[in-house]
């Protein structure tokens, strides 16, 4: 038997006010209050600090992530020259036949737009592919282009587009994942065992912030072995959920497919793939999000990659096959569309299906009085509810100012939604407490507005750490195992040095995570 007891600061127990002033693990457990310590059971000092459940991530993408450290790191790169030396230093170290690499900064060129000659001065031989920080959007250079087979001539492919000069010929941007995969379908595939040592030193990085479940937001199928691979090689530091995607090319002959490929994580500690993910629209800084209404700098309404009628029966499809549903809407349409899908499977999800959409980044005022009566969650991701460059650079001038208003998570709660959070890292870092202080504020890294962005959608810390915590587990379906120190739950927990409820709230990042477990083994410790 192995026992712990953690004394000496506050545990929060739940969303209510309980707290404790000590609890006691057994065998990975939260034991009854009042349970006899065994003598041989560690003992650990909180010193003042705040102990919870452990934070989940909603929305992430470890492996993603991970692979990013193949490459060079551009994310802070300000200017497409300081890019492009980054680049060709990778070049001139790497014997690799392609050079994939990301995630850079979309903002530092007008309109987000980037030309493929310009990346040629990086390597004008191999093919060069940069994600953007999106994920929704790549650069190229001419090689990768000319290795795929794109010219002028090339149609742009469904729901997806290919940036062109006055000319017509391909500009060197590539926009959605039809489009994408033009290019990605060419180059030659990630070895397994570097994507196992991606997804591990993912979860040990989503660990040091605190976290102990994340749901893994899109899995390809081809990605499966990489991951049973990383789960039983027992390095995992988080239990994940997989998000299957559906093609809407290859639906619904793929179900068969995803059936079987979540089946054979039967058997692999830690991992699960019980949930379907669908790419409802893309993102609004690239006019792919599907909008109700023209966009304010473009005649049209972005892009259905699930038209709504063909949503629904596939989603009812999901149920049917004993599967959650992750759906990606940024677009106030796409919402919509998410929302009608809820409705038709109504009665699974008051039986305990679990239906979650992610970013709801426009939610059009009459859809949010349809969430009171639908059992759905919303994954949005905090750190976005600011006023920073990628808003004032790309995202208002797509929208407009009568569509300023976004991520209105208050008005969501008020609605009658239930709410998650989650990071989408590697487009944001994975720091719960980051995303939880602007959720209160609604204020960008320099404090600004001071009074926070549409303060009227700010919430209360207590609801922030709802979102983190119970949210998550409620999203994941695991209410009765997770997201709280009850008696008979897991012991997934975090400890940070503060109690973050009582400081001000601009003063919440201050905080630091001393410690992180899951299922009662200590997965991260702070530095002394």
């Amino acid at each position: 038997m192995s026992a712990v007891l953690f004394y000496g600061g506050t545990i929060r127990l739940d969303s209510t006010t309980d707290t404790a002033d000590e609890l006691l693990v057994v065998d990975g457990v939260v034991a009854e209050a009042g349970t006899h310590v065994p003598a041989e059971a560690v003992t650990i000092d909180l010193e003042g600090g705040l102990l919870l459940p452990a934070f989940g991530d909603g929305h992430v993408h470890p492996l993603l992530a991970g692979r990013e450290l193949a490459g060079p790191q551009l994310r802070d790169a300000a200017s497409v020259n300081e890019i492009v030396r980054r680049v060709a230093d990778w070049s001139e170290n790497s014997w690799q036949p392609w050079l994939i690499g990301g995630s850079y900064d979309a903002t530092i060129v007008d309109g987000g737009l980037f030309d493929a000659r310009w990346l040629d001065a990086a390597d004008r031989d191999r093919p060069i592919v940069l994600h953007s920080w999106d994920y929704h959007t790549v650069w190229v250079n001419t090689a990768a282009l000319e290795a795929a087979g794109i010219t002028s001539a090339t149609a742009d492919p469904a729901s997806g587009r290919i940036a062109r000069r006055p000319d017509g010929s391909p500009l060197g941007t590539l926009i959605e994942r039809p489009a994408i995969d033009l290019v990605l379908g060419r180059a030659p595939q990630p070895r397994i065992e570097d994507d196992v040592e991606s997804i591990v030193w993912a979860s040990e990085r989503l660990a040091e912030r605190g976290i102990a479940w994340a749901q893994e937001a899109w899995t390809e199928l081809d990605q499966i072995p990489a991951w049973i691979a990383a789960g039983r090689s027992e390095r995992l530091s988080v239990d994940f959920d997989l998000a299957l995607r559906a093609d809407p090319g290859l639906w619904p002959g793929q179900l068969g497919a995803i059936v079987a490929a979540a089946r054979s994580f039967d058997d692999v500690e830690g991992l699960t793939a019980r949930t379907i993910k669908f790419f409802v629209d893309g993102i609004i800084e690239t006019h792919t999000a599907q909008m109700l209404e023209c966009y304010h700098d473009a005649s049209h309404r972005g892009i259905a990659n699930w038209p709504p009628e063909r949503l629904v029966d596939a989603v009812v499809e999901c149920d049917r096959a004993g599967f959650d549903v992750h759906l990606h809407a940024i677009g106030d349409a796409a919402v919509r569309s998410a929302i009608d899908a809820a409705e038709a499977i109504r009665e699974s999800l008051r039986r305990g299906r679990r239906l979650t959409i992610a970013h709801a980044q426009v939610i059009d005022p009459e859809d949010l009085a349809r969430l009171a009566s639908l059992d759905v969650t919303i994954c949005f991701q905090p750190q976005w509810a600011a006023l920073d460059d990628v808003m004032a650079k790309l995202t208002l001038p797509r929208l407009g100012a009568e569509r300023e208003l976004q991520y209105r998570i208050r008005s969501a709660l008020q609605a009658g939604a239930r709410i998650s959070f989650g990071s989408d890292w590697p487009v944001a870092a994975p720091d719960v407490i980051s995303g939880i202080q602007t959720a209160v504020t609604r204020q960008n890294a320099e404090g600004q507005p001071s009074e926070g962005w549409y303060p009227a959608e700010r919430i209360s810390v207590h609801h922030a750490l709802d979102a983190a915590t119970a949210g998550v587990a409620y999203q994941a379906g695991d209410e009765k195992t997770r997201g709280a120190l009850g008696a008979g739950f897991r012991a997934d927990l975090v400890w940070l040095d503060r109690d973050i409820r009582e400081v001000a709230p601009e003063r919440i990042t201050e905080a630091r995570v001393r410690g992180t477990w899951r299922r009662g083994e200590r997965t991260y410790s702070a530095p002394e």
